[in-house]
C-alpha cells in the first residue's frame, strides 16, 4: 500500500521503534494510520481485529494467538480484543525486544485504556490526525482559499481518490461514526443521535452548553455526556479545556467544543461550498476551528507535546488559544477576515496586561496570505500557522 502523501509523524515513530517494545497509534477512522503502518513497518505482519475470525481467536486462545503472531505484528484495531494487552505485558517484559509489536487503534478509549491498565511504560504512543496544512502544502494539494480547504476537510481519502467532499462525509457518518457508536452505547434511536451531532456542530468554537444539547434533544443530560464521549472517543470532537490560572478576574471554566476536521462540521452545518461558507453566520467559527485544530495537528505529528488552552474572563475578554512556555506564554488571536486592522489585536493586549510581568508572545492568524513580523505581534497567514 503506497503512501501518496508523506506524513511527518513517520520519522518520529521511526526514532521510538528502537527505544520502546510496542509502538501504538490511534487516531480517527480514516486518518492513514494502515498506510502510514505498512509503509513504515515493511516486514511486519498485519492483523486487522476488525476481521471477526481473527477477533474470535484471540479473544478465545490469545496464548495460542500470541504463540502465532509472536514479534513483528501490527495489530489494527486492537482495542477490539481488549484481553491481549496483559498478555502483551508479559510477552515484551520476558523478551526485551525493542519494536516487538505495534498497535492501532480507532477508537481512543478502549485502546489507552488497555495501554494505561497493563502496558504502561512499555508503549510509544503517537496521534495521526486527517492531514495538516504543511502536509498538503509539500504536495501541491492546499487549496487557495481557506473557505474551500475548510469545505473539503483534511482526510485522506479525498485527496487520493479525489472523493466528493459530500459524498464521503455522508458516507463516513453512516459507515464509521455510527458503527462506533453502536459499539460503544446501545443506542436505538440514532436519528436522535444524528441530531445531535447536528447540535454539536452548531456549537463548535463556543463554549459547552451540555444542557442546551440534551434539551434540544430530548435526552438527560447523563445521555448527552455519554454520547458526546463517544464523539470525542471515536475522534469526531474534542474539548478545549480553559486556562484556569486567575489574574485577579472570575474566569471561564467550561470547556469549548471543537471538530477534528473542519470538511465534516461543514457537512454537518449543511455547508456544501466555499461561497456559502463565506456567508454564513458561523464562518468565524468554523475558520477558528480549522486553524486550532490545525495547530494540535502539528503538536501531534511533530511529537512536540504541547498543552494548549484558552483564556477567557467574566467581561468576555478572550484568548482563543494559549500556552504557557518558559518565560510566560504563546497567544493566539484567530481570525478569518482578510484585513489586519488595530482592533484584531486588542483581546490578546488584555491579556498580556493581565499576565505581567510575565512575557507574552502575540500572535494573529487570519484569513489572508500575507505574513508579518511587527515589533509587538507576528501576523501568520491561514496557509501557515505555527
Amino acid at each position: 500500500m503506497q503512501q501518496l502523501v508523506k506524513r511527518h509523524i513517520s520519522k518520529y515513530i521511526e526514532q521510538q521503534k528502537s527505544k520502546f517494545p510496542i509502538i501504538a497509534v490511534t487516531g480517527p477512522r480514516q486518518s492513514g494510520k494502515t498506510t502510514l503502518l505498512k509503509n513504515i513497518f515493511k516486514d511486519y505482519r498485519y492483523i486487522s481485529l476488525e476481521n471477526p475470525d481473527v477477533r474470535a481467536f484471540a479473544t478465545e486462545d490469545p496464548n495460542g494467538f500470541l504463540n502465532e503472531y509472536n514479534n513483528k505484528v501490527i495489530f489494527d484495531e486492537v482495542q477490539k480484543a481488549p484481553l491481549l494487552f496483559s498478555y502483551l505485558q508479559g510477552i515484551v517484559d520476558e523478551s526485551k525486544i525493542m519494536g516487538q509489536f505495534i498497535l492501532s487503534g480507532s477508537q481512543n478509549f478502549h485502546l489507552m485504556q488497555g495501554i494505561t491498565q497493563s502496558l504502561a511504560g512499555r508503549v510509544a504512543l503517537f496521534k495521526l490526525l486527517p492531514f495538516d496544512l504543511s502536509e498538503l502544502k509539500a504536495n501541491n494539494l492546499l487549496e487557495d482559499s481557506f473557505a474551500e480547504t475548510c469545505v473539503k476537510g483534511f482526510y485522506p481519502a479525498i485527496y487520493d481518490r479525489e472523493i466528493q467532499p459530500g459524498i464521503y462525509f455522508t458516507n463516513y457518518i453512516q459507515t464509521y461514526v455510527e458503527k462506533d457508536v453502536t459499539e460503544l452505547l446501545n443506542i436505538k434511536d440514532l436519528r436522535a443521535f444524528r441530531t445531535f451531532i447536528g447540535l454539536c456542530a452548531n456549537q463548535a468554537g463556543q463554549l459547552l452548553n451540555l444542557s442546551a444539547l440534551a434539551n434540544a434533544c430530548n435526552i438527560s443530560q447523563p445521555t448527552a455526556k455519554n454520547w458526546l464521549s463517544v464523539l470525542e472517543s471515536s475522534y469526531i470532537v474534542y474539548l478545549l479545556q480553559p486556562y484556569y490560572e486567575n489574574f485577579n478576574k472570575r474566569l471561564v471554566k467550561t470547556p469549548k467544543l471543537y471538530f477534528y476536521d473542519s470538511g465534516l462540521l461543514c457537512h454537518l452545518l449543511k455547508i456544501k461550498t466555499s461561497e456559502a461558507l463565506t456567508k454564513n453566520r458561523l464562518k468565524g467559527n468554523i475558520f477558528e476551528n480549522m486553524v486550532i485544530t490545525e495547530l494540535q495537528k502539528q503538536n501531534y505529528h511533530n511529537y512536540l507535546n504541547n498543552e494548549y488552552y484558552f483564556w477567557q474572563d467574566n467581561h468576555a475578554n478572550e484568548v482563543d488559544l494559549l500556552m504557557s512556555t518558559d518565560e510566560g506564554f504563546s497567544i493566539f488571536e484567530i481570525k478569518a477576515t482578510q484585513t489586519i486592522t488595530s482592533d484584531l489585536f486588542k483581546n490578546m493586549d488584555k491579556f498580556e496586561a493581565n499576565a505581567s510581568p510575565k512575557k507574552v508572545e502575540k500572535t494573529l492568524i487570519y484569513g489572508g496570505l500575507e505574513n508579518q513580523k511587527r515589533s509587538k505581534y507576528k501576523i501568520l497567514s491561514w496557509r501557515d500557522p505555527k
